[in-house]
């Protein structure tokens, strides 16, 4: 069956909004009447009729015609709309739309012309106030005058497919249908409405973990029936099955009712347009790719897992990332819930119309999603500002795997980086090409020019960090700690890609560390950072790290100086609570420390060891708390009391010796996890629980007769 548009063309109403908003003159084919704002005539007539909301008079009066089973002609509603549209017209003229005499007009032409072509067999589909317009006896030679003289100017346009959630917004095309979801049901269901649609809510209730019975349901339907023969409806309508769904489904709550609004009554479905609609290149070219990878567009959020070694999932993140180049955010990485690998992505995909806009003006890059996210990335290289800006660009190119673009973005790379002598720039970029460089095993992309520009700028930053971190305020300290930290993960990450370079590299990443850790111009918090950095990459003795501590910590330091470099020491939850159990100096050093602080300058110290401390897990900071009551070793290593038998000392709160019965109950467990055989050999005699407890770890045998599971 053809179908036609016969609303005015755009290239005539997208002239008239030019005119309108330049203030010139507009089309106006009849006087505005009495009418001085635009008027709603379905809420004019809802009023009229008593109803505060025209979305329920819209329902008794055209929906529920249909589904109440009584005798009648279904079409006889819009018989009525129409004369009631007619009357509305003759008091209020355009009802304050100007342009609705033009297209009118031309609406009437194209009927005219349909009729011609047809016969009296067709329909129109419009609004139903422009019903009595339609039907007005007017010549042909009228209807032309009023478009006569109309401005013009060139467009190509293309369909857009809407979604439920854009239907219900006044904005755009501006339908402003609040249930757009329930219309679609009542269309669809045209038998037991109610019924089914109290199944859909249930349902959806059900998905979400929520108790919701077959009897909830009959209850609710009957209670939405009931409501609306106390309110006088032909049929339970939204505000009726809504109220029941509170009352019966959510217990009177709102909350799992804003999600029936937001899944069922408005719904997330997105419309399709067909294969021949207009559309610019780079859209069909997209479309076409969609169907290949079977990647449909969907107005309802999803999570996607990708594994980069597969081909079409490889695919798929190209895709994606291109996409994201030209500022299409179909997909959003997200942190994976598996495993961390470069092979391994994770994406929020999530389509609305707004995407084919995105598409249509993206169509001036090129063709294709990989020419126009080449020429993109080019574009957006030659206009960058800011070192890290391309080296983001760079990692994004390898990424969305654009060849063509690489040579482009690494020439300005390597310009900027040449020019900038900011160490604070040079940090933020080497972490994004650190990370780009892994990813060249798994997408087999040659990385050796990163490679090289990212070993000039670590040279670089080993150069300039030490005098960088001198004379800086707290907030300073502090970012240039997290830069630290970004760069000691890109220095490792570099010593792997550019094995050349490892060694040399590492030695003076090592070397700058120790001047930070070293060096008392350095802020405290940076200070306390590297030396705990070295000690981690097992570059800084134990003994070392003590020393450091008690200078930091000694009488002369100023608390607040104190405070920052035990911050950058064991702050944050990478560990540094588990050092301070394990390492009973450290742990002495600090409370010998904070006992010592004065009353004065103890409140001036404290948000920042808050700070410190409260990033640990609960069990650390318990067993600090233990520690600390019981009393940790002295400073020097000297332990205070706990006489182990046979000789030497031990801190409080730690077993003297190996407790044999309690190490043996834990052995069954390990062999039944491990899946080791639940009865084995006698262990050979020992003189003590400790010399036992050391021939079992090293023979790695069950310590009991009893069965396997006997012990607690």
């Amino acid at each position: 069956m053809p179908v036609r548009f016969i609303d005015l063309p755009a290239a005539h109403s997208l002239a008239m909004t030019e005119e309108e908003e330049r203030g010139g003159p507009t089309e106006q084919a009849e006087d505005a009447g009495p009418a001085a704002v635009p008027l709603d005539p379905v809420r004019l007539l809802a009023e009229t009729a008593g109803y505060d909301d025209p979305e329920r008079w819209w329902e008794d009066v055209v929906e529920h015609r249909a589904h109440d089973g009584g005798p009648g002609d279904p079409l006889a509603p819009f018989a009525a709309l129409g004369e009631a549209m007619t009357a509305l017209r003759e008091v209020y003229g355009d009802g304050g739309h100007p342009r609705d005499g033009v297209r009118e007009a031309y609406m009437r032409i194209q009927l005219r012309a349909a009729r011609k072509e047809f016969g009296d067999g067709v329909a129109v589909v419009c609004g139903a106030w422009h019903v009595p317009a339609l039907e007005a006896r007017t010549t042909l030679a009228a209807d032309r005058a009023l478009l006569k003289g109309l401005p013009k100017v060139k467009a190509e346009l293309t369909w857009v497919p809407w979604t439920h959630h854009r239907l219900a917004r006044h904005s755009g095309y501006g339908a402003g249908i609040d249930s757009p979801g329930w219309y679609a049901h009542l269309f669809a269901a045209p038998d037991r409405p109610i019924e089914r649609w109290m199944t859909k809510v249930a349902g959806l209730l059900r998905d979400e973990d929520r108790f919701v019975s077959s009897a909830h349901v009959i209850e609710a339907v009957r209670l939405a029936e009931t409501l609306a023969a106390m309110r006088g409806r032909p049929l339970a309508g939204l505000s009726e099955t809504t109220d029941a769904v509170r009352a019966v489904m959510c217990e009177g709550s709102d909350m799992p009712l804003a999600l029936v609004r937001d899944r069922l009554i408005v719904g997330g479905a997105l419309g399709e347009v067909p294969d021949t609609a207009p559309a610019v290149p780079l859209q069909r070219d997209l479309t076409r790719q969609q169907r290949t990878l079977r990647l449909k567009p969907e107005a309802a959020e999803r999570e996607m897992e990708l594994d980069l070694r597969k081909d079409t999932d490889a695919a798929r993140s190209r895709l994606l990332h291109r996409l994201r180049l030209l500022g299409v955010g179909w997909g959003e990485p997200t942190e994976g819930r598996g495993s961390t690998g470069t092979f391994r992505e994770s994406w929020r995909l999530h389509w609305e119309p707004e995407l084919y806009v995105r598409v249509a003006e993206a169509g001036v890059w090129g063709t294709t999603v990989l020419s126009a996210a080449t020429a993109r990335a080019e574009s957006d290289a030659l206009a960058a500002t800011a070192l890290a800006e391309v080296t983001a660009l760079a990692e994004r190119c390898l990424l969305a795997e654009l060849p063509d673009a690489l040579p482009v973005v690494m020439r300005v790379l390597a310009d900027r980086a040449a020019l900038d002598t900011d160490v604070g720039h040079l940090a933020d970029a080497l972490p994004s090409l650190a990370r780009t460089l892994r990813y060249g095993d798994v997408r087999s992309t040659d990385t050796a020019a990163l490679g090289e520009v990212a070993a000039g700028l670590a040279e670089r930053i080993c150069v300039g960090l030490p005098p960088a971190c001198t004379g800086l305020d707290a907030d300073g300290a502090a970012e240039l700690r997290r830069r630290v930290d970004g760069v000691h993960t890109a220095i490792g990450l570099l010593a792997g890609a550019v094995p050349a370079n490892a060694d040399g590299l590492r030695e003076r990443w090592r070397a700058a560390l120790h001047k930070l850790a070293t060096r008392d111009t350095v802020a405290g918090v940076i200070r306390g950072r590297a030396a705990r950095l070295l000690l981690d990459d097992g570059h800084l003795a134990q003994d070392d790290a003590a020393r450091l501590m008690s200078l930091a910590l000694s009488p002369g330091t100023p608390p607040a100086d104190a405070a920052a470099w035990i911050e950058g020491f064991v702050g944050g939850a990478a560990g540094g609570g588990m050092l301070l159990v394990h390492d009973e100096r450290l742990l002495a050093l600090v409370d010998a420390w904070l006992t010592g602080v004065p009353t004065d300058t103890f409140t001036d110290v404290l948000p920042l060891l808050r700070r410190t401390f409260s990033a640990y897990e609960s069990g650390v900071r318990r067993t600090l708390g233990e520690l600390v009551r019981r009393g940790p070793a002295a400073a020097g290593g000297a332990a205070r009391t706990g006489t182990v038998p046979g000789g030497g000392t031990t801190a409080p709160g730690f077993g003297p010796v190996l407790d044999g019965p309690r190490a043996d109950a834990v052995v069954p467990v390990l062999r039944l996890l491990l899946g080791l055989d639940a009865h084995t050999d006698a262990y050979p005699a020992a003189d003590s629980h400790a010399e036992a407890g050391a021939a079992r770890s090293a023979a790695g045998h069950q310590t009991t007769d009893e069965p396997l599971g006997a012990t607690g």
